[in-house]
């Protein structure tokens, strides 16, 4: 699979599951869940990151973004 999309797929995943945790906080549960989901998109991120190193920098992310989303939906 591409390591892009993997990239991808486990930073909006783990975006969009700290709503979720916070949530579960503030409603005194525990956030299983939402942990889970922090795992996944963290395990998706450090394989995307292993597989190219040195491809992945914090101002390149969102080239990465903008280059995944043009090659899957043209």
């Amino acid at each position: 699979m591409d390591p892009d999309l993997i990239f991808t797929i486990g930073i909006v995943l783990g975006v969009f599951s700290l709503p979720a945790m916070l949530s579960a906080f503030s409603e005194r549960r525990a956030p299983r869940v939402a942990a889970f989901t922090v795992i996944v998109a963290g395990m998706m991120v450090l394989w995307a990151v292993r597989e190219n190193p040195g491809r992945y920098s914090l101002g390149g992310i969102p080239d990465v973004f903008v280059e995944v989303v043009a090659k899957y939906l043209t």
